[in-house]
């Protein structure tokens, strides 16, 4: 277990009176040009630009099958159901989420530990990388709620104490991400400003946040103009492709009312050089299972 540093200086504001626009201050792409790794030049300079970057087959269909038989496993145990990191569909009490699943489950603390993921991780932060956080993510069919427009680092920044944009997530589909049910949307270029959202930050606001954004959510006004400048893009893949995307993506998800399932492993890797320190805008940490504080690095 590594202590927190010091708290350093807020280059972000949010949680305030008004929303903040603050350009960003940091790297996209923190590895020095030429550093080896699986992305290539030309991979990196479209993941700078746009803040994303999709993998049309990052695991195998039979790692795939492998995934989803433990999914299956985790959703449908009652102990698990019961855990505080399951998180449930409001109506129906379905699973939703299962957070830290790569300390839940074995199957997929190999994943976090996987080349293909843990090298990409280090070529694009430029450093050895730990776990902030992992979950999947679960839409069934008929009713699955969407999770709306954020930022990630803004909530990371404000409620979990990373300082600086030097975090990426991964999302690998374990089922087919149609147009339709519910697939990922993001803002290309986005990525490139910081949007503070107005709004103090409720005491225990992940118990809430989890099910349904409030705390954090971005004006109808400013995500007008984010989009009107940067568009909309959304991805969708066969089962075992995957999409790389930087902390501060504006991005979100629609309901899935189709017959057709979304499930996807979400795992969130930040540089060992940019650990959590006290939140920025709220007035305690959220659970360890959320924002992690063992900043072991993954090997």
């Amino acid at each position: 277990m590594t202590l927190a540093p010091e708290q350093p200086a807020d280059l972000y504001p949010t949680r305030g009176p008004k929303e903040a626009v603050t350009a960003r201050q940091d790297p996209v792409v923190w590895s020095e040009p030429g550093a080896p790794g699986p992305f290539t030049a030309d991979e990196l300079t479209a993941y700078d630009r746009d803040g994303f970057l999709t993998i049309d087959q990052l695991v195998s269909p039979d790692e795939v099958a492998v995934y989803n038989r433990e999914l299956e496993r985790l959703t449908n145990d009652p102990q698990i159901r019961a855990d505080e990191r399951s998180i449930l569909e409001p109506g129906s009490g379905q699973v939703r989420s299962v957070f830290e699943v790569h300390k839940i489950s074995e199957v997929f603390g190999k994943l976090v530990h996987d080349p293909r993921l843990a090298d990409r991780a280090r070529q694009l932060l430029g450093s050895d990388v730990y776990v902030h956080q992992s979950r999947i993510n679960v839409k069934p069919g008929f009713g699955a709620t969407g999770f709306y427009w954020h930022s990630d680092f803004e909530t990371w920044h404000a409620e979990d104490g990373l300082p600086r944009m030097r975090t990426v997530s991964v999302s690998v589909a374990l089922t087919r991400n149609y147009p339709w049910n519910g697939s990922l949307m993001i803002m290309p270029g986005s990525h490139k400003t910081f949007l503070g959202c107005a709004g103090a930050t409720p005491k225990d606001n992940y118990k809430k946040s989890l099910q349904m954004q409030d705390a954090g959510t971005p004006s109808d006004e400013q995500l007008t103009a984010l989009s009107a400048e940067h568009g909309i893009a959304q991805w969708t893949g066969a089962p075992g492709s995957a999409v790389w995307f930087d902390c501060n993506c504006m991005h979100g998800s629609g309901d899935n009312i189709t017959p057709y399932p979304r499930s996807n492993v979400f795992i969130v890797f930040n540089s060992v050089e940019n650990t959590a320190v006290e939140p920025f805008a709220a007035p305690v940490r959220r659970p360890e299972f959320i924002g992690a504080r063992d900043f072991t690095p993954v090997r």
